[in-house]
């Protein structure tokens, strides 16, 4: 009779350390798949609010002296201006004259704005409406105020002491598509 040999027993791989050793490694296993679960687990952050307002398709415009909206005659129709934007979620901007304070230089600023796509164009200080009383005939399907100047076919003019409200109104109806 043949004797068979036992099978032999199967080499484990793990049986080589010790138990201190077998205990960090299966630590050590834990925290990897831990620290993955919790990276695919993780929800994500909430979004950052938008902080981009969405305008309509309205711009009025305001041509200023040298000085920018900085100058006496401008900054109370462009903070108006501003005031009329956050209620109606019209674009406003404005357009300085610059290079030569001449009435000829001023209508080339006049003439961007109207072919810029201005739908409503604001004129303060007296550079600016005299330029408007000049240029505006030659854009009869432009809507032009100025701020205590003279009125004509297309020009609108604002009381230059207290102009605040009737700017507001002027671009609310002008966004709404009411006539002035």
């Amino acid at each position: 009779m043949a004797r068979r040999k036992a099978k032999p027993e199967p080499v484990v791989w793990w049986r080589r350390f010790t138990l201190l050793q077998r205990w960090l490694a299966g630590g050590a296993a834990g925290l990897v798949v831990a620290i993955g679960l919790a990276f695919v687990l993780w929800p994500d952050p909430a979004p950052e609010p938008s902080r981009e307002r969405e305008y309509l398709q309205f711009t009025a415009c305001l041509l200023t002296p040298q000085d920018g909206v900085r100058d006496a005659a401008a900054e109370p129709i462009w903070t108006a201006m501003q005031d009329a934007s956050q209620q109606t979620k019209a674009k406003m901007q404005y357009l300085e004259i610059t290079g030569a304070q001449t009435v000829e230089n001023a209508v080339t600023f006049l003439n961007s704005l109207a072919q810029g796509g201005c739908d409503l164009i604001f004129a303060a200080g007296d550079l600016p409406v005299r330029a408007v009383a000049q240029g505006a005939k030659a854009f009869p399907a432009k809507r032009f105020v100025t701020v205590g100047g003279a009125t004509a076919a297309n020009v609108s003019a604002v009381d230059a002491v207290t102009p605040h409200d009737e700017v507001v109104r002027l671009i609310t109806d002008a966004v709404a598509g009411r006539p002035n």
